[in-house]
């Protein structure tokens, strides 16, 4: 028999179960190198990294340093040259539906409604289990939650920018992931929409209680989503260069956040990380 605590509220707890919940993403000595026709690249380097269930962690640094290699090593898209990924226990040996992606390119099929591409993801997770009903019922759930039950009947050329990345978002989400890979989804909006869309993200992910890995170049957006922060390091043979914990309370309220000494504070460490530390290579060259 496996013998409990008590937790802050004096409900018994499984030590074996917040163990893996505490890592719940475990990523060991990860190294990542691609072989091409001019010679091999050696992209990562010794990453060690985990991820508590529920948490939200952004990965941060300059353009090559590895992000979005990394987010693929998680999402089953490519595998590490050396190391270990696991998922909830389980080693990380291919694409998974318990991983949902949202990249910075929607990839909606334009021939679609909002509501049959996000229908299409359902059908293909659940449709041997569920009846139609359900499977409708899953595909409304999460347009509804992303803010877009009016826009089902409409066609990707027939929404913005913005509802299209809304739409990823909720054919993500409708799957039901227990981890959500998100690279730069809002890189390529305009302000406004950006910082509205990372509003409805921490309704969403409030509400959802997802676990949550976000490629970002933004500064701002990484402090204003994360619970931490992860710093890489310039490429090649990039590495996890330090971790900021973000101890600001959720809700979390941009306008309010904007006053806050904590937030300029975090914001200035990143800064000095990306711009001292971490110079750009560019600079460096010139």
């Amino acid at each position: 028999m496996i013998a409990t605590a008590s937790n802050e509220h004096g409900a018994q707890s499984n030590p074996a179960i917040a163990e893996l919940d505490a890592k719940y993403i475990d990523i060991r000595n990860v190294d990542m190198v691609f072989h091409t026709r001019k010679g091999s690249f050696h992209a990562l380097h010794d990453i060690n990294l985990q991820v508590k269930k529920g948490e939200f962690i952004t990965l941060i640094g300059h353009s090559g340093c590895g992000k979005s290699t990394l987010l693929n090593l998680i999402a089953g898209l490519t595998n590490a040259s050396a190391g270990t990924l696991m998922c909830a226990n389980r080693e990380i040996a291919g694409p998974s539906p318990e991983r949902g992606v949202v990249f910075q390119n929607h990839s909606l099929l334009p021939w679609l409604t909002c509501y049959e591409n996000v229908f299409l993801a359902v059908e293909r997770v659940f449709g041997a289990t569920e009846n139609s009903t359900k499977l409708q019922k899953r595909t409304m759930a999460a347009l509804a939650l992303v803010g877009l039950t009016h826009a089902e009947k409409k066609r990707p050329n027939e929404i913005s920018g913005g509802m299209k990345q809304r739409v990823g978002i909720a054919r993500a989400l409708a799957i039901e992931p227990k981890v959500l890979l998100m690279d730069e989804p809002f890189g390529a909006l305009d302000a406004l929409t950006r910082a509205h869309l990372q509003d409805e993200l921490l309704k969403i992910v409030g509400k959802t209680q997802s676990t949550v890995v976000m490629v970002t170049h933004d500064v701002d957006e990484a402090v204003l989503l994360s619970d931490r922060i992860v710093m890489l390091t310039n490429g090649p043979a990039a590495t996890i260069g330090e971790i900021l914990q973000v101890r600001l309370e959720r809700p979390r309220d941009r306008v309010a956040l904007a006053q806050d000494p904590l937030y300029a504070e975090y914001r200035s460490s990143v800064l000095e990380f990306l711009y001292h530390r971490q110079s750009h290579p560019a600079k460096d060259a010139a």
